[in-house]
């Protein structure tokens, strides 16, 4: 029994040791695609027809991305605050009172046996009453505050049709006591885009935004299996 504790608990400690931030495949980043050589004109003009990608020259324009793989930095001002509070109070009192029968004029009574266990063995009747109370109060708020600023510099993964550019990417950092990422995903139009080529994140359609981390910090944190069901809709109290 001895020798099998020790293995578990070097099995767990490898697997913490071991445990690593995988890469995302739906915020990884997208890589331009090497430039092909195009051959030259015949007769050595200088004026050559081919195109050649990622050559092209904007003289009148800011560098911003407009191809897949180009680089873009999302400005994080995230900030959401939300709350809620209910209230519910029922009561309900219910009562039923049942006279005993009359039976040509005279009311019906009746005998029981001596060898049943009541009260009164004579006279009995089939008069009858029946009541009832329930009550319920219950109450709950809740309330949430959110704020996220940073910068995530992000890759054009897709050229839409209208010219907006599908953007993805995340930013892991590891500390002393666990790793951090902030991942972003989505569609950012041209014009919006910054001198310096930034872009509120306020201003991304279709924005999802994550930030998680690992570690002992992320661990301590986290409600334990049992305390969750106590929590949760299973347990019936």
């Amino acid at each position: 029994m001895r020798a099998i504790l020790v293995l578990l608990s070097v099995a767990l400690l490898s697997a913490c040791a071991g445990r690593q931030h995988k890469p995302d495949p739906d915020f990884a980043a997208t890589y331009p695609e090497p430039p092909q050589a195009a051959p030259g004109s015949a007769g050595g003009a200088i004026f050559q027809a081919s195109y050649q990608p990622g050559a092209t020259l904007y003289l009148f324009e800011d560098v911003k991305p407009r191809r897949a793989g180009d680089v873009l930095t999302v400005v994080l001002v995230e900030e959401t605050s939300a709350s809620k509070a209910a209230k519910t109070a029922t009561s309900k009192d219910s009562s039923v009172d049942i006279a005993n029968p009359t039976l040509l004029g005279a009311p019906v009574q009746f005998n029981t046996p001596n060898a049943l266990p009541l009260a009164s063995h004579s006279n009995n009747t089939l008069a009858s009453s029946l009541s009832g109370e329930r009550e319920f109060s219950g109450s709950g708020n809740s309330s949430q505050s959110n704020k996220l600023t940073g910068r995530v510099t992000v890759t054009v993964a897709q050229v839409l049709p209208n010219g907006n550019l599908v953007v993805r990417g995340e930013k892991w950092l590891k500390l002393n006591q666990g790793e951090e990422y902030v991942q972003i995903s989505g569609i950012v139009r041209p014009a919006d885009i910054r001198t310096d080529n930034t872009v509120l994140s306020t201003q991304v359609a279709d924005a999802r935004i994550a930030y998680t981390g690992k570690g002992a910090v992320n661990d301590a944190n986290v409600m334990g299996w049992l305390a969750r069901f106590f929590t949760s809709a299973l347990f019936p109290f």
